[in-house]
């Protein structure tokens, strides 16, 4: 053997090596960290710990840090450099995420003020039994007496937990519409299949049933008469944190300032297309229009406004909001198998009424099974609208999701966007990965699936389908500006407001629910504007590269080959560059 093959040799049994301790590491991962939460390991679709519910002692926190600090101790033994570019690019997935989860234990410490926490946990307990059939029903019906009976303790631990004088008042107050959530669940969900028992579980479901409910209830009295009255916490983040926050979340090298000034630059380039897209449809209604040289802000505004107002013409009624998601479901599906823009796969996808602990966030989410279970059903969840709304509130909301409005969501939410591509990401083999999806990419590629589908000629090329669209893409504007505004830079409801009615278009019952959405979360709303800059700088790279080559089905289908990493490494294996740490 001469030298320079023996040296070949030595550095292909060194990365082999190196991949072999890399693939033990992750797959102690993918096992043991599931544990902590088995709650949310249900929902990733591991269902070892279907019985169990969350332990939220100071043993169990412990537990969890002395676990992320002894993965991060075993990845610098490891040599990134040597690894495979798949392994590079799960390498810095799992540094991430372990860093972040510590951060979130240790310095942001949500468990100690955010309520929110607890319903989406309680809830989720029982539904994530029961909205999929990964298990025959009785067995599930028994995991949920077994989870029921674990409430008393569980919520005794949140009372504990909960500081209220570091609790914001928005967060409790939403807390207290969301906690009796789960009892909904039990109604719909596992009442009506009490029969399927035998005898003696069905008896020990009930009792746990009820046990459940007066926990329940007794919590709610705590919430409205402890918790609420002494809710003092500030729901801003302030620089520091939301900055290390931003950071976690997004993975991208753009910087709180250079989101600002993107957002800020597509803001005035996105409402200059939409006057462009407007003067045809104002001039067609009003043919003797003579549109100025200059035309002022007020003038483009009201342009806009009036072009806008033909949309809002075509809306749903109070109660089909669900019934014109699903037809608008045939149209987008249809639309692109027609135009070949990515392939469609046939896993199952059913639109629902959103369980009622899910509410008082967002209109819609996309509910897609865990990375572990590939091929169960995705549901689509549409939000009914709230019986105690005037009509005056009615009205508003539903010019905001006029028709064209929920082809739109509908894009976003389903076809071509979180089902399709969530169902693509399923697919990619490694369970790590699927583990560590980042919702950048996939908020990204949700807005951009609107976009693509209106410049693809989405209803024939409606223009104002397209406009529609924009104005959504505005939204998605607003979400990044006011995101970071609110956390650090003290903006008022009255200015926020503004910066949604009147730069964006927005209708007030939307921007009053966004102004909500804004103090309930962070760093959350700006993952759709910094996604879709990411997929779309990414798009024109290929395009340039590929030239001549370039089709778009087969861009889609390879940028949904590798899971939902960050778009900067999918950048690095799509155009076959160095994998970035």
């Amino acid at each position: 053997m001469s030298l320079s093959i023996w040296f070949v040799c030595a550095a292909v049994l060194q990365q082999s090596t190196m991949d072999d301790r890399f693939k033990q590491l992750s797959e102690r991962y993918v096992n043991e960290s599931p544990a902590f939460s088995p709650v949310h390991a249900t929902t990733l679709g591991d269902h070892r710990f279907d019985s169990q519910l969350d332990d939220l002692s100071s043993v169990a926190r412990d537990r969890t840090r002395r676990f992320h600090q002894q993965m991060l101790q075993a990845l610098k033994t490891i040599d990134r450099e040597q690894l495979s570019r798949a392994n590079q690019v799960d390498y810095a997935l799992l540094s991430d995420r372990l860093n972040a989860n510590l951060w979130e234990l240790e310095t942001l410490a949500e468990w100690t003020w955010n309520p929110l926490l607890y319903t989406e946990l309680t809830g989720s307990a029982v539904y994530g039994l029961m909205a999929r059939e990964f298990a025959p029903l009785d067995r599930r019906l028994s995991h949920v007496a077994d989870r029921l009976e674990q409430f008393p303790r569980l919520f005794q631990q949140i009372r504990e937990l909960l500081e209220p004088q570091r609790v914001p008042r928005i967060h409790a107050e939403t807390a207290v519409k969301q906690n009796r959530g789960v009892l909904n669940i039990l109604d719909n969900m596992v009442q009506p299949h009490l029969e399927q028992l035998a005898r003696s579980e069905r008896k020990r479901l009930l009792t746990a049933m009820q046990e459940a409910r007066n926990t329940v209830e007794q919590h709610q009295q705590w919430l409205e008469n402890q918790l609420l009255p002494n809710a003092s916490g500030d729901f801003r983040l302030g620089q520091d944190r939301y900055d290390q926050k931003l950071r976690f979340t997004l993975q991208t090298p753009l910087t709180r300032a250079q989101i600002r000034q993107r957002a800020e630059s597509e803001l005035a380039r996105v409402r200059g297309e939409m006057y462009r897209i407007s003067k045809p449809l104002y001039l067609k209604q009003y043919p003797f229009t003579q549109f100025p040289e200059n035309p002022t802000p007020a003038y483009r505004q009201a342009i806009i406004r009036a072009c806008l107002e033909m949309a809002y013409r075509d809306v749903p009624e109070r109660g089909q909001i669900v019934a014109v998601a699903k037809q608008s479901l045939l149209l987008t599906t249809r639309f692109v198998k027609d135009k070949d823009l990515v392939t469609v796969l046939p896993d199952p996808l059913e639109i629902i009424v959103m369980p009622e602990f899910q509410r008082g966030i967002a209109l819609a989410y996309c509910d897609s099974p865990g990375p572990l279970d590939v091929g169960e059903k995705t549901f689509y969840a549409v939000a009914p609208l709230p019986a105690h709304w005037t009509d005056l509130q009615v009205e508003s909301f539903l010019r905001e999701y006029n028709i064209r409005s929920i082809h739109d969501l509908t894009i976003h939410e389903a076809m071509p966007g979180h089902f399709l591509q969530l169902a693509h990401s399923n697919r990619y083999p490694g369970k790590l990965r699927a583990m560590l999806a980042s919702g950048v990419f996939i908020e990204g590629w949700a807005v951009y699936a609107e976009q693509m589908m209106a410049t693809e000629g989405f209803l024939n090329g409606d223009p104002l389908m397209r406009l529609i669209a924009l104005k959504w893409y505005l939204r998605g504007i607003a979400n990044a500006l006011l995101d970071q505004a609110i956390h650090t830079e003290g903006i008022t409801r009255d200015q926020a407001m503004r910066l949604m009615m009147h730069d964006t278009f927005q209708e007030e019952r939307e921007a009053a629910g966004k102004w909500v959405r804004a103090q309930l979360t962070s760093a959350q709303l700006s993952t759709y504007f910094v996604g879709y800059l990411e997929h779309v700088d990414l798009r024109q790279e290929a395009e340039q590269a590929w030239g001549a080559d370039f089709q778009l089905r087969d861009y889609h289908d390879r940028l949904l080959s590798f899971g939902s990493p960050p778009v900067k490494y999918v950048r690095a294996l799509l155009m076959e560059q160095d994998v970035p740490e």
